[in-house]
This record gives C-alpha cells, structure tokens and sequence, in this order.
C-alpha cells in the first residue's frame, strides 16, 4: 500500500459507495418507474418505502463519519495541548470542525506554522490546509 498523501487520502468504503447506495437509489428510481407505469395507492407506498431506505443509507453514513468528526476533533484538541504553545492552543477553539479534521494530516513539526496559518485565515478551504501540508501523518482509521 503507498503511503498516504493529499492525492490518495480520500476513503472508499467499496460495499458501500459501489452496491448498497447505488442499489438504493436504482431501486427507488424503479419505485417511480413502477408507479408511472401503474399508478396506485401499493405502488406509491414503494416509492415512500424506497426513498427511506436510500435516507436511511444516507444517514447511516453521515452519522458515523459525523462520530469520527467529534473523535479527530477530541485527538486533535489534546495534541494542540501537547505541540503548541498554550496561546496558540487556546485559539483552536475557535477552528471549525474541517479545519481540525483536515490539520490531522500535519506532523507535529509543522503543525505550529499551519495552525498559525489557519487561525490567521490564509487558508479558505480545508482543502487548502490539506495541500499546504509537506509531511503528511497518515489517517488509516477513517472508514
């Protein structure tokens, strides 16, 4: 497996993004299909069905990416305490979820220079702190 770097950091859960949600949303899509094609008080009942179960794959998703948010965010609050100055680390309140999840990437001797950077505005993406980073510290946890 190559190391992680800004390229090739994104997950792919396959089961997920290749079957479950494409087979739910081909399957409500189906729903409609069938309601046009035979309209009726079963077949519009499949079409409610089948957009709650593509909501509820979405949610299942969301809600534990949203889970891991909160943990990165943890993690990261106590290696400010650890790497940076205290002035510094008090100002990393008031970084906002994606910049915290995206500094995690920064190895600790960059980290300083990065955090300064962000707290500072340079950076109006997430995306941006992701590129800026030169010695990534892989996230193989992430699902």
């Amino acid at each position: 497996m190559d190391p992680q770097n800004f390229s090739n950091h994104t997950r792919w859960h396959p089961t997920f993004h290749f079957f479950v949600l494409p087979v739910m949303l081909i399957n409500f899509f189906w729903a409609v299909v069938m309601f046009v094609k035979a309209p009726g008080w079963n077949s519009g009942w499949w079409i409610i069905v089948s957009l709650a179960l593509a909501m509820l794959t979405t949610f299942v998703r969301t809600y534990s990416l949203k889970v891991q948010d909160r943990l990165i965010r943890l993690e990261e609050r106590l290696r400010y305490q650890q790497v940076l100055s205290t002035a510094l680390a008090q100002q990393t309140s008031n970084l906002t979820v994606g910049q915290t999840v995206a500094l995690r990437f920064a190895a600790d001797e960059e980290l300083e220079e990065l955090v300064t950077a962000v707290v500072a505005g340079k950076f109006a993406r997430t995306k941006e702190i992701k590129q800026a980073i030169k010695n990534w510290r892989a996230d193989t946890f992430r699902v």
